[in-house]
């Protein structure tokens, strides 16, 4: 499995649809992530550090599994079906050790991850599939920089991944 660091949530133009982008902690593969404007906006206050008021969706599974009990031990992005990402929720070890995996939106995955302090992981073929490599040269850059200037360029034609945006 591969590891992967968010790097931020922006909107892309003209669509306006949202998108959260994925690094490969170990490699050059950026990951795009079509998601919807409530879980762009829950991952931004997760990375953000912004603490509601009450708690919010989110904030609340994460609340309950803590009071349960229980641990996210890491979210998976398992696969790509339709053009729609799909992940799974490893608590108490998950897939590798006597835990539960849950089935989860990949947004919603991705947002619970910040929230635990947990590790995003991949296959190596979903980065394959789906996965953008970024020239050497731009790899140098600073991280922000480089999601700003590849989100400048990109539309959500460029992944033929299917029909829908993935969340």
């Amino acid at each position: 499995m591969k590891s992967l660091d968010v790097l931020g949530v922006r909107v892309e133009m003209p669509t306006n649809q949202p998108i959260v982008l994925l690094r490969e902690r170990d490699g050059s593969r950026y990951l795009p992530i079509w998601v919807g404007a409530a879980e762009a906006a829950a991952i931004a206050y997760a990375q953000q550090g912004v603490v509601p008021p009450r708690p919010l969706t989110h904030d609340l599974i994460k609340n309950l599994l803590d009071d349960l009990g229980h641990t996210l031990v890491r979210v998976r992005i398992t696969s790509l079906e339709d053009g729609v990402f799909h992940a799974e929720l490893d608590i108490d070890g998950g897939a590798d050790g006597g835990g539960q995996s849950i089935d989860s939106r990949s947004s919603d995955a991705i947002a619970l991850a910040l929230r635990f302090g947990v590790d995003i992981v991949t296959t190596e073929d979903l980065l394959d599939r789906a996965g953008v490599a970024m020239a050497e040269e731009e790899q140098e850059e600073n991280e922000v920089e480089k999601f700003k200037e590849f989100l400048d360029h990109v539309s959500a034609d460029d992944f033929d991944t299917g029909d829908q945006p993935s969340s």
